[in-house]
């Protein structure tokens, strides 16, 4: 997924504060949905990486303008290969806001 994959919500109200919502389902197999937040316009990295702090995929790296939004992780690393069952993290960077969620995968 690529910076062209997140979606908005246009008729949610824009949060106060930035936030990184629990992926739904958790467990999960095959994809997950991962929502999040800005309260104002800025940079937003979202990354996977596994139990031993490797890097697995980059969901978002762009600048977004304030609101909710929501992307999907479909359980592959960033050479398009599936990855193992598991637990991995999702990152959440503004800047000023790091958030770090648990995601488990059965396969």
């Amino acid at each position: 997924l690529g910076p062209d994959d997140v979606t908005g919500e246009e008729d949610w109200k824009v949060p106060n504060v930035n936030f990184l919502a629990q992926n739904y389902p958790n467990p999960f197999n095959p994809t997950t949905r991962i929502a999040f937040g800005l309260e104002k316009r800025g940079s937003v990295d979202i990354r996977i990486f596994d139990a031993r702090g490797r890097l697995v995929r980059i969901l978002v790296a762009t600048t977004l303008e304030p609101g909710k939004y929501e992307v999907q992780w479909d359980g592959r690393d960033r050479t398009g290969k599936f990855v193992g069952s598991g637990v991995y993290f999702i990152r959440m960077n503004t800047g000023s806001f790091v958030r770090t969620r648990k995601a488990v995968l059965l396969r």
